[in-house]
């Protein structure tokens, strides 16, 4: 663990706000490095702080030190640095939301570097913008992780782009969009069809299990509304394998990006994707495909409102066969007695 790492702090769009310092356990910032994360001047902060320090709420000399840093100028200055109770405590009196949010973000950093010695999935920069060999030591150890586990590919493949996507953010709009385009593009190369055209294509009330080759409850159980709205739960044997072969291949090149020392983005993912894809000679999808989501969902629900009264009247429980057993067990037992008469 390395004292006086810095760490970007981004907030919940995605966008790099502060350097803030890991420093005898806890996070640090300076007055300015606050102005930028509540977004007030640091006149307020410190104003802010002037109070919290009258009154008792911190103890100055307990949540402050003294740091070189450099400024804008490129020259180093001693500044005055407050930890995180400082922070939180100025961020609720001015803008509870971003204290909170900013909370939130400083105790997984703080779980990470307690448990692994350094923060991996935020952007952590060291001298001249780069990441430290640490970094990709860690993360060809959670690549090799991923390759080993038991989960499903596709559910490798997203495990893999969380991991190596130095600007992943779970809340972001960007990542719901890039997981989005992701998928739509292995699943054209393996099928021909989009997410949205699998489920639009092959679901239908009449076929077996609703056209669904596996579902939550699978193979015995019952088919649920969430499991028609699934595109991989479309998917037959030889896509499947294509998608497991696509999977492997994707990890192969993670790995070797890890070894080089390459940084990897969300867009990074997409390009490398289309060119893999090229690579292997599938086909590469260039648009979102003819079919919607909304389409897709609408009629993948109303066929199953079809097959669910079929599938109700089909179905057998467990204890459907124990209350079966045991009526045709009692008229055994009175055809004996019966007979014995």
């Amino acid at each position: 663990m390395q004292e006086n790492d810095l760490i970007i702090y981004k907030n919940k769009d995605g966008n790099i706000i502060v350097d803030a310092i890991y420093k005898d356990d806890t996070l640090w910032l300076s007055q300015k490095g606050m102005s930028k994360v509540f977004e007030c001047t640091t006149d307020n902060i410190s104003l802010h702080l002037k109070h919290i320090f009258e009154e008792k709420e911190l103890e100055k000399n307990s949540v402050t030190e003294k740091c070189s840093l450099t400024a804008d100028d490129g020259k180093n200055y001693n500044t005055t640095i407050y930890n995180l109770d400082a922070i939180i405590a100025v961020g609720y009196r001015i803008n509870s939301k971003k204290a909170t949010e900013f909370r939130i973000w400083a105790t997984k950093i703080l779980k990470e570097y307690i448990t692994k010695g350094f923060a991996l999935n935020d952007e952590r920069f060291i001298k001249g913008n780069k990441y430290d060999a640490k970094y990709f030591d860690e993360l060809l150890e959670r690549i090799k992780t991923i390759r080993v586990s038991e989960r499903m590919s596709y559910q490798k493949i997203t495990d893999l782009f969380i991991a190596t996507s130095t600007d992943y953010n779970p809340k972001s709009e960007e990542a719901y969009t890039f997981f989005k385009i992701v998928q739509n593009k292995l699943h054209y190369a393996i099928s021909g069809h989009t997410a949205a055209e699998l489920i639009y294509t092959r679901v239908n009330s009449i076929k077996d299990n609703m056209g669904l080759t596996s579902w939550k409850n699978s193979p015995d159980g019952l088919i649920y509304k969430y499991d028609v709205g699934v595109a991989k739960n479309y998917l037959n044997e030889e896509e499947l394998s294509k998608l497991n072969d696509l999977t492997n291949m994707f990890l192969v090149f993670a790995e070797d990006e890890a070894k080089e020392r390459h940084i990897m983005t969300m867009s990074d993912w997409i390009k490398a994707t289309d060119n893999l894809l090229k690579f292997r000679r599938k086909q590469v999808l260039k648009d979102s495909g003819k079919i919607s989501h909304k389409q897709a969902i609408e009629k993948a629900e109303c066929e199953y409102e079809k097959y669910r009264v079929i599938q109700d009247q089909k179905y057998i429980s467990s204890m459907d066969e124990f209350y079966n057993k045991y009526l045709e067990e009692s008229n055994n037992s009175g055809n004996s007695n019966e007979s014995k008469k």
